[in-house]
């Protein structure tokens, strides 16, 4: 998984504007992924970041690079509790409730949608995704926004700008490590 990957899916979680990313990749070799995850591990927790896998599946594993610190505040929001009380989660500890979503992802066959909570989407907006993903949608970015329009719009420009200093950093030849903001 080379750094422009990382970079293309992960550049925001990167400079902590976002709690975290997803992205996938193919499982050619899962001794190098593995193995390639733990080094990134390492690098990573220097800075504040995780980075695990989320989901082995036959062709493809499911990366999730994180910020714990903001991700146990996030979910610390009493709508965000509430949605994780009613999609089974049992406990309020951010790591805790990391591995319940990897057995989520493991165990059933539908995607947990919950996973934008995980990702420092507005409990609002995940709410509206979860109830009916098609009503109530007041714009699209990043994720269907269900809430406040404005800061959605200012957090996807804030996104997708972030995305394209890092890639062209990237292009430019800075390593990873540089790129990482400590938060």
């Amino acid at each position: 998984m080379p750094t422009s990957e990382i970079v293309e899916y992960c550049a925001p979680t990167l400079a902590g504007i976002k709690t975290g990313s997803l992205f996938s990749i193919r499982n050619n070799d899962r001794g190098y992924v593995v193995q390639r995850l733990r080094k990134l591990n390492c690098l990573m927790r220097k800075y504040g970041l995780r980075i695990i896998p989320l989901k082995y599946a036959r062709d493809y594993t499911l990366i999730y690079v994180y910020r714990p610190e903001y991700l146990d505040k996030d979910l610390h929001n009493p709508e965000a509790i509430n949605i994780l009380n009613e999609k089974g989660y049992t406990n309020k500890d951010a790591d805790l409730c990391v591995c319940q979503l990897v057995k989520r992802l493991k165990d059933s066959t539908d995607f947990p949608h919950e996973i934008g909570l995980f990702l420092g989407y507005p409990p609002e907006d995940v709410r509206g995704f979860i109830n009916d993903p098609d009503t109530g949608v007041k714009c699209v970015g990043c994720w269907k926004v269900y809430g406040n329009t404005k800061n959605a719009l200012k957090q996807f420009k804030r996104i997708n700008r972030c995305t394209e200093i890092y890639k062209e950093k990237v292009r430019k030849g800075t390593p990873l490590e540089e790129l990482i903001v400590k938060t």
